[in-house]
């Protein structure tokens, strides 16, 4: 009878493949919390009244008809939609079979069917307006996540993120307000995400300083820095430094006709159609090109990497640098793309989340742009719901994408593991 195949692990005993099946009992429960809630607030406080989904505007080229529903008749369809889903997660975890990304995405699309007809009872609401609110709010995150993607897979945590962000969207509104021109402010942000990343890469790579204070130090110094500039600088001369003009929204044509997903996607400013390209460009090289085979075999096994060859701090802090780069371009889409001028601590967190849309998407690419959208659509909720007249507490809706940042990371996540070498320099 032949033994079981194995795995060495670096200074460990060779692990069976059939017990490397971890049990995690995280996505069940969180399940389970989300149904007891949807039970508290579909069920045993159902509001009376019909829910109007609106799924077309005016100017729209197809016009779909609206979707009335009864809110009460709907949670309490929804409450035991999530009953069977979260049973059946339960007895994934019982016969030792990883939980299905697709019965989360089922799961969390019902919870926010049920969540809308209940707190929209009464009301129309908006979907294309909703959607396209949060992919719009999503931009800068999907792109700080991209950077957080690249350098933790080559092991160097991006604490920085937020700095990042924060300088691409200083440097943008000043170069685009002095020149005029748009391409330029994007290469400004470009630049400057490129330094802040390098400064990163400089301390935790050449000095081996702790990674995460690094980041935390640089979110400080370019937050302060970029703070003191807006009230001496800026401010005073806001005409000339301060008034960046804006990308226009373009239209492609035959796909912007699609319903729902036309406007949502494709009636977007560059920025948004650069990070269309930037995710399959990361997605596709990370896992198919030399490039991306060199990245996560410094992430993973730097010593491995070393002894084939492979210059692991060189290819650290060019891809940490590149890795800026996204990132700042992801900044300048607040001042270029969004509000049209730059504002003290305008990025407000953002670059945490996105590093919580990395984890939460397993350091990859594509399920980390899912995740940002997640966090862009509870933003944008928030402001929805405001505007309908919910009767959720505004203070609660404030807290919405910071409650769902937390409880995707923590609940919804199951086992994750991080790039091996991930936070550790490599002393060759």
């Amino acid at each position: 009878m032949s033994a079981s195949p194995a795995v060495v692990m670096p200074s460990s005993e060779p692990i069976a493949l059939d017990t490397a099946v971890i049990k995690s009992w995280k996505a069940p429960i969180a399940f389970g919390i989300f149904t007891v809630i949807a039970f508290l607030m579909f069920v045993l406080n159902a509001r009376p009244g019909e829910t109007t989904f609106r799924l077309s505007t005016e100017r729209d080229a197809v016009q779909l008809p609206e979707v009335v529903v009864n809110s009460a008749t709907t949670g309490w369809v929804v409450f035991l939609a999530l009953v069977l889903i979260t049973a059946a997660s339960a007895l994934a975890v019982i016969s030792r079979r990883k939980v299905s990304i697709w019965l989360t995405v089922l799961f969390a699309l019902l919870f926010m069917i049920g969540f809308l007809a209940w707190a929209a009872a009464g009301s129309s609401l908006p979907v294309t307006g909703l959607l396209f609110g949060s992919v719009s709010l999503a931009v800068p995150l999907i792109f700080g996540a991209l950077g957080g993607v690249i350098s933790e897979r080559g092991g160097v945590v991006n604490i920085a993120i937020e700095g990042q962000l924060l300088a691409g969207a200083f440097t943008s509104a000043v170069v685009a307000s002095s020149t005029g021109s748009l391409v330029l402010g994007v290469l400004a942000a470009l630049v400057a995400g490129v330094l802040v990343g390098m400064v990163l890469a400089v301390f935790a790579i050449k000095y081996l300083v702790d990674q995460v204070i690094v980041g935390v130090v640089l979110n400080v110094l370019v937050t302060g820095l970029t703070s003191f500039l807006f009230s001496q600088v800026l401010a005073p001369n806001a005409a000339m430094l301060n008034t960046p003009p804006r990308f226009p929204r373009l239209e492609i044509p035959l796909l912007s006709d699609i319903p729902i997903i036309g406007p949502v996607l494709f009636k977007q400013t560059v920025i948004v159609y650069v990070m269309y390209i930037a995710v399959a460009a990361v997605a596709y090289a990370l896992y198919k090109t030399k490039w991306g085979l060199r990245l996560r075999a410094v992430g993973e096994h730097p010593k491995a990497a070393d002894t084939v060859g492979i210059k692991v701090n060189a290819t650290r802090f060019w891809n940490v640098a590149l890795a800026g780069a996204i990132a700042g371009i992801g900044g300048s889409f607040f001042t270029l793309g969004s509000v049209g001028a730059f504002n003290k601590e305008m990025t407000a967190g953002a670059g945490f989340i996105a590093l919580a849309a990395v984890i939460f998407g397993q350091w990859d690419p594509i399920k980390a742009t899912l995740a940002a959208l997640l966090f862009g659509f509870a933003t944008n909720l928030q402001n929805v719901l405001g505007i309908i007249g919910s009767p959720v507490p505004s203070e609660f809706m404030l807290m919405l994408p910071y409650v769902v940042t937390i409880f995707a990371v923590a609940g919804l996540v199951g086992v994750s593991r991080a790039p091996a070498a991930d936070g550790k320099p490599y002393i060759k």
